[in-house]
């Protein structure tokens, strides 16, 4: 493993080029709706663990990295281009994407920031119509199907 010890949560980009892992839980963890943020993740929003640097490690690979504003950079997969994180260059923490863990089911919000440019059909989510994705492809369609992406663990 690493000098960080034994880890407590997992991740990744999608092609496993990098991977990273955790010996602490993340101080908190926010949704952003700025527009950098909507930019920076190509979604509506981005979704984010803060850690501490001394408690998170890359355990795989080395991160590209673009210098978004003058206080901070985000780092990304440079082979698939996964998104991964946000710097502030000055701080002590690193923010991953929660949808790059292992396990972005343990890593739930408790507040958001951004909120001038948060989307108004944001908050309808949840009743809007919805499928598995074997409903939507279908059974047979969905056993064609093979991911090239890094499985959820190493």
């Amino acid at each position: 493993m690493t000098a960080i010890g034994r880890p407590v949560l997992t991740g990744g980009c999608q092609c496993g080029a990098l991977r990273f892992a955790l010996s602490a839980a993340p101080l908190r963890v926010t949704l952003c709706h700025c527009r950098m943020c909507q930019k920076a993740s190509g979604a509506p929003f981005a979704s984010f663990a803060e850690i501490a640097k001394d408690s998170f490690a890359w355990t795989r690979g080395k991160p590209a990295s673009f210098r978004s504003s003058s206080i901070a950079e985000r780092d990304f997969c440079k082979a698939c281009g996964t998104p991964l994180s946000y710097r502030r260059i000055d701080g002590n923490s690193i923010e991953i994407m929660t949808g790059t863990f292992d396990r972005p089911d343990r890593l739930v919000p408790t507040s958001q920031f951004g909120t001038e440019s948060r989307l108004g059909w944001v908050g309808t989510i949840a009743a809007l119509p919805s499928k598995t994705t074997k409903q939507n492809y279908g059974p047979e369609k969905l056993a064609e199907v093979f991911s090239y992406q890094q499985p959820d663990h190493d």
